[in-house]
């Protein structure tokens, strides 16, 4: 194990997350607020302990998978805990559990929240607790990656497979750093982009600011007590619209990019996701019409919702908590499926679904046919059965820890409903379940168990769970 390295980047680590606190500082300057020094203290202890850290680059740079598990692990749960500081001193969440799991729903991406009102919190921290998705949705690391040449490119790609979300991470350019900087630069255009759309539907730039980091995040903490309700039919397409294309895999954009559109269009994860979004919003909608001025508004509001359940943003423009019991139960699946490998969206994913889904196809038939040879292709491309093999695991790791989390949880004694979808909320980083978790609801309630097991949740499902695991594995420490 390369300590040396491991604490050379999380001090890098920390320094980033530094400078990407001045931000919320600057906000409470222009808004007069007096908690900024909250971000000034913060910034002081990252700086403090992350100098010393990076202050010699090792030289053995040696970076294997393992390390780079590690590191990342390491690494959200570090910049969660600093991250964590300006709530617990602004005296807006005092109690540090809640504060941290305010902080990792906010880097994870998910948008689950203990705070009953968003609405009387200072603009700097609401500002901080938006652009922590921001910054968690295509990574910190990846971020980092754009900046410092820590190692050979090979050990570059050891950090990016163990952050980036999806069953396979592969390199957009031959080198790893400009694959990084390549996906910044299109989540910053696609973030640009909508935030110049909801400038142009007159929203005000605070909250098209914030409104676009839990976009492009596809995090979903709102500025509102009703998240996206009060705002325009224009302001909540837009963000339907936006909350689906960050749920894409960001090989398509590149291929657009590379102006090879046939190659882009041909991509089966991503019109599976389609076809999934389609089907859903047409089934809600039937369902849902009568709820509604006309057909055209119950449309309007079932894409939202599956746009935001499906990529686990987790904004919401109505209470689909009182929905009719058919359309939640297409909700809660979507939930489980999630946006596109590469995204920056949660879940299981399209695409180990779609390869479990064509794996039992082939089964079926090679037991009708046994001496036909058949191969599973995705893609393009045949599948290996160590693919197959690694989508199995995960699926058995995934429904191990669903299984156990859901056991922990039901100790607060709620009902089944809110205690199942309080997990698959947290651990597919969406935000909302129902019930007591719905679109009006929140955390709050939970027991401090319950919460360090979300918590948990949260960051093994930003991480594909290994990286969590190999984390508290014993035999990771020993030196080999």
């Amino acid at each position: 194990m390369n300590y040396l390295m491991i604490f050379y980047i999380i001090g890098w680590i920390l320094v980033v997350e530094a400078a990407l606190m001045v931000p919320s500082g600057i906000v409470a300057i222009i808004y007069g607020e007096s908690c900024g020094w909250v971000f000034a203290v913060t910034i002081a202890l990252c700086l403090i302990i992350g100098f010393p850290l990076i202050r010699r680059q090792p030289e053995n740079k040696v970076f294997y998978i393992r390390e780079g598990s590690v590191t990342v692990a390491l690494s959200w749960i570090i910049m969660s805990i600093m991250g964590a500081l300006p709530f617990v001193l602004s005296g807006t969440i005092p109690h540090p559990v809640d504060a941290l799991f305010e902080t990792v729903s906010g880097f994870t991406t998910t948008g689950s929240s203990i705070l009953a009102s968003v609405e009387e919190l200072p603009r700097c921290i609401l500002f901080w607790r938006s652009f922590t998705h921001w910054i968690g949705g295509m990574g910190v690391l990846v971020f980092l990656l754009c900046l410092l040449p820590l190692a050979g490119s090979g050990y570059h790609m050891n950090l990016m497979r163990a952050e980036s979300p999806g069953p396979t991470v592969s390199k957009l350019v031959p080198k790893v750093r400009a694959t990084a900087k390549m996906l910044y630069g299109l989540y910053i255009f696609l973030s640009i982009s909508q935030l110049v759309l909801l400038l142009i539907g007159q929203m005000p730039l605070f909250d098209a600011l914030c409104v676009t980091f839990g976009t492009a995040g596809t995090g979903g903490f709102g500025i509102k007590n009703d998240s996206m309700g009060s705002y325009t039919i224009y302001q909540q397409a837009v963000t339907t619209i936006f909350m689906i294309l960050f749920g894409v895999n960001f090989n398509v954009y590149f291929l657009l990019y590379m102006k090879k559109p046939k190659e882009a269009f041909r991509c089966e994860e991503a019109r599976w996701y389609l076809g999934i979004i389609g089907v859903s919003t047409v089934i809600i909608t039937l369902f849902i019409r009568d709820s509604f001025e006309n057909i055209a508004l119950a449309f309007h509001h079932a894409a939202f919702q599956v746009g935001t359940i499906i990529t686990t943003t987790g904004f919401a423009t109505v209470d689909f908590n009182l929905w009719h019991a058919l359309p939640k139960t297409v909700l809660v699946l979507l939930m489980l499926i999630g946006s596109c490998a590469g995204s920056t969206g949660g879940g299981i994913k399209v695409s180990r679904i779609v390869i479990l889904f064509k794996s039992v196809l082939g089964e079926l038939r090679q037991t009708l046919h046994p001496s036909i040879v058949r191969k599973i292709s995705f893609e393009g491309h045949v599948v290996e059965r160590s693919t197959v093999k690694s989508v199995l695991v995960f699926l058995a790791a995934y429904a191990f820890i669903f299984a156990a989390s859901t056991l922990i949880v039901s100790a607060d004694n709620y009902d089944l409903t809110t205690n199942f979808t309080a997990v698959a909320a947290t651990l597919n980083n969406i935000g909302p379940g129902l019930e007591m978790v719905g679109p009006i609801g929140n955390f709050g309630s939970f027991s401090v168990l319950s919460k360090l097991v979300f918590i948990f949740d949260m960051l093994a499902g930003r991480l594909e769970i290994f990286p969590l695991l190999l984390l508290l594995q014993r035999e990771t420490w020993r030196r080999f």
